[in-house]
C-alpha cells in the first residue's frame, strides 16, 4: 500500500490495483505545486469525499468528469450530484461498506460540519464522515476532519485499525496533543500519519507533540507527493 500526501487533507492511496483520491484539493492548494497536479491524480480509479468544505470538494466534480471515475461518499450529497451533475457516484452512509474492486471502504462518523457555498448562501452537503479502508491485510482509519469523539471508542475496538491518517492541525479539527490523546486512548495504531496541518499559518506547523505523545508508534510526518509504503 502506498499513501501519498497531496497536502492538507488530500491523499492518494494506491492499493489492491486501485488508486483512491481522498478529498483531492488541487485548485488553490498552497502546498501542492501546480506542475504536479496531473501526477497527483493520474490513474485514479475512485474519488472518496469526507465532507463538502471547499478545501476538500472544490476539485471533486471537475476531476470526476475529466477522469471518468466515480465519487464515493455520503448518500445525500452523492444522490444530488448524480441527478444534477450527471457524474457516476457511489452513495452510502455511516455503518455501510462498499467494495471498490477489492478495497473495502466503510463509512464511520466524524464530528465537524459539511457546508458549501451557493449563490443563495451556505447549504449543508450531507454530513461529515470518516472511512475505514480494508486492503492488503491492513485496516486504515482515515478520520476526515474531526474532533475527539466518544464514537472513537467503539470504532477502535470494532475495526481495530493499525494505520491512522488523522486530522491534527487544530483550529478546525483536533490539534496534535488532542490527536495523540485520542490515538492512545481509543486505538492501537502501529502507524500514524497526521494531516490537515502546515497548510496555513493558523494551523499547527509541527507534529512534534504528536510524536512525543505516542511513544512506540511510528508517527510519520508526510511530505507532499512522497510515497509512504506500509
Amino acid at each position: 500500500m502506498k499513501i501519498i500526501w497531496m497536502g492538507h487533507g488530500s491523499f492518494r492511496i494506491e492499493t489492491e490495483g486501485q488508486t483512491l483520491l481522498v478529498d483531492p484539493w488541487l485548485t488553490g492548494n498552497p502546498v501542492l505545486p501546480e506542475d504536479r497536479h496531473d501526477e497527483a491524480v493520474s490513474g485514479a480509479t475512485h474519488i472518496l469525499l469526507t465532507h463538502a468544505h471547499f478545501d476538500h470538494v472544490v476539485d471533486v466534480l471537475p476531476l470526476a468528469t475529466r477522469l471518468g471515475v466515480p465519487v464515493v461518499g455520503q448518500y445525500d450529497l452523492m444522490g444530488l450530484w448524480a441527478e444534477s451533475e450527471g457524474i457516476e457516484t457511489v452513495g452510502f452512509n455511516k455503518g455501510g461498506t462498499v467494495d471498490l474492486n477489492g478495497v473495502r471502504v466503510t463509512m464511520v462518523p466524524a464530528s465537524h460540519s459539511s457546508t458549501f457555498a451557493t449563490p443563495d448562501g451556505l447549504r449543508t452537503g450531507g454530513s461529515e464522515v470518516g472511512f475505514m479502508i480494508a486492503a492488503e491485510g491492513h485496516m486504515l482509519y482515515l478520520s476526515g476532519d474531526t474532533d475527539i469523539m466518544a464514537d472513537m471508542d467503539w470504532m477502535g475496538a470494532y475495526y481495530k485499525p493499525d494505520i491512522g491518517i488523522l486530522s491534527a492541525g487544530g483550529h478546525f479539527t483536533m490539534d496534535m496533543k488532542a490527536t495523540a490523546w485520542a490515538a492512545k486512548r481509543y486505538f492501537d495504531f502501529k502507524t500514524v500519519i497526521p494531516c490537515h496541518y502546515k497548510t496555513f499559518p493558523i494551523l499547527e506547523q509541527s507534529a512534534q507533540d504528536l510524536v512525543d505523545g505516542l511513544p512506540g508508534v511510528d508517527v510519520i510526518e508526510p511530505e507532499v507527493m512522497r510515497a509512504i509504503e506500509v
